[in-house]
């Protein structure tokens, strides 16, 4: 299977907390023209918890209008509370036509933790509710990893199971899943961190948020590794890395749309309850980006 990269899309809101169309537009142009796939609406970078749902679906909507054809767009939602909050949100997914859709784990809230039944009793509801590609997500956001024979079992079941986000601070449930999974399965890390060890052990990519800032660096990583060109997948997993740890330490999407709109691209501001990033963390992350020459390499 052809190594790939998906940006969990940030969402562009203007200074008054609105939807802006047209910067969501202008954002996604620039994810379609490095050649990276999208998810959409997430509750990490998407800010996706903020969205009604007429918001939720305008902005899969214009995803699927702007770059539809050009990349995969995908959407990725929040995570649930019950099998019903998926299946409305996959219909919605199905009714736009995104190429496919992320399955959140369930989340019950309030610190508690589903058992092995509950959790299979809630992905067979859900994968039985639609034929729409769907991506099952495992991670540490929820608090528990999905069982991997378990997984095995719902991909023989549903064709339209075909892949897998593993998104945990170790291997061992990387390697687990690839272990289980056929290689018809897509299987995805998230974030940049683990985009080298997950290729090496046999995963399709990686997802990050970093993508919305540094597209063709993520971009580059996958073209090297694909052409066997170690330097390049290695210069290119090194920017990245260190761009991400440099963004979570300095706000992860507050810091993004601030760098994204000193540069005078696309990106907007967060919506509350978060804060946009203070001037001197903005300023940290432009000092970085000069650094390493982001500008040349991003066509900035």
């Amino acid at each position: 299977m052809t190594a790939s990269t998906f940006v969990i899309s940030i969402t562009p809101f203007d200074a008054n907390g609105r939807l802006d169309e047209s910067a969501l537009r202008a954002h996604l142009d620039r994810m379609a023209d490095a050649g990276i796939g999208v998810y959409l609406g997430g509750g990490g970078s998407g800010e996706g918890f903020t969205l009604s749902n007429e918001e939720s679906r305008r902005v899969l909507e214009i995803g699927v209008d702007q770059i539809g054809g050009r990349v995969q767009v995908r959407s990725m939602g929040i995570e649930p509370r019950t099998a019903q909050q998926m299946i409305d949100y996959l219909k919605m997914s199905a009714e736009v036509g995104v190429d496919a859709a992320q399955v959140y784990s369930l989340d019950p809230g309030h610190g508690h933790r589903p058992t092995a039944p509950e959790i299979e009793k809630y992905l067979e509801e859900v994968l039985s509710s639609t034929d729409l590609p769907c991506v099952v997500s495992s991670h540490m956001s929820v608090g528990y990893r999905l069982d991997p024979s378990l997984l095995h079992t719902l991909s023989q079941k549903y064709a339209h199971l075909i892949g897998v986000n593993c998104s945990h601070p170790d291997l061992a449930a990387l390697i687990a899943l690839r272990s289980a999974l056929d290689e018809r399965i897509e299987l995805h890390v998230g974030g940049p961190a683990q985009a080298l060890s997950a290729l090496a052990l046999g995963a399709t990519g990686f997802l990050s948020s970093e993508g919305n800032l540094a597209p063709q660096t993520c971009a580059a990583l996958i073209a090297g590794a694909n052409a066997n060109d170690y330097e390049t997948a290695t210069n290119a997993f090194d920017a990245i890395s260190q761009l991400s740890t440099l963004l979570y330490r300095l706000g992860g999407i507050r810091a993004t749309k601030g760098v994204l709109r000193s540069l005078g691209l696309p990106g907007g501001h967060v919506r509350p309850p978060q804060l946009d990033a203070d001037e001197k963390s903005v300023a940290s992350v432009l000092a970085f980006l000069d650094s390493l020459n982001f500008k040349a390499i991003e066509n900035w």
